[in-house]
């Protein structure tokens, strides 16, 4: 299928960087990257949870804005723009579940195996950070917003619900906000 006229249209103003373009692009394309999501999880057998896919969206729509929209702007028109993000898509969803799957390995995750369905982890393990000195360095490097939802998260021990509902932002911004954190304090890391 080739490219048609209103993808063209919408990958000409999100490289021009048009108002709303962004937006358009990631209402008409979101759909798809969670079934990608999906399809590929089920066809390598493993679960994911909401904040998974939340937070493997993110790490999609991050690498198209990337080096100013490379990904995007590689893109030649030899199929359907559809076609073109599915394949991108699932490249970063494999790379993202391999990066998953190695920290399991390595006893950074415990995973429940009697559902393929759901992955459930232990909240002092991969999802929680146990150090609280670490927590509290933390704090002082982010933005106050994301610091409020490290806080609640790594800290009280509250569910994206409960930070949801509490802080009044969409439950679905959690999961990035958290995954930022934990790159940040693996850079501190390394850096120490």
């Amino acid at each position: 299928m080739a490219l048609t006229e209103i993808d063209r249209n919408l990958l000409r103003r999100c490289l021009a960087q048009e108002p709303g373009a962004w937006k358009d692009l990631v209402d008409r394309f979101i759909g798809l990257f969670v079934h990608v999501i999906h399809h590929t999880a089920q066809a390598r057998s493993v679960g994911v949870r909401p904040e998974d896919v939340d937070d493997i969206c993110a790490e999609i729509f991050t690498t198209l804005v990337s080096r100013d929209f490379a990904v995007l702007r590689n893109f030649r028109g030899n199929s359907s723009l559809a076609t073109y993000l599915t394949v991108v898509a699932r490249r970063i969803v494999v790379r993202e579940m391999s990066r998953r799957k190695m920290a399991e390995a390595l006893g950074h995750v415990q995973v429940n195996r009697t559902s393929l369905e759901k992955v459930r982890t232990q909240p002092s393990d991969f999802k929680r950070i146990e150090d609280r000195d670490e927590v509290h360095q933390l704090l002082k490097v982010l933005p106050a917003a994301d610091a409020e939802i490290v806080r609640l998260f790594h800290l009280e021990g509250r569910s994206y619900g409960e930070i949801s509902s509490g802080l009044g932002i969409p439950e679905n911004t959690i999961g990035p906000v958290l995954t930022r954190a934990r790159r940040k304090l693996a850079e501190r890391k390394v850096q120490s």
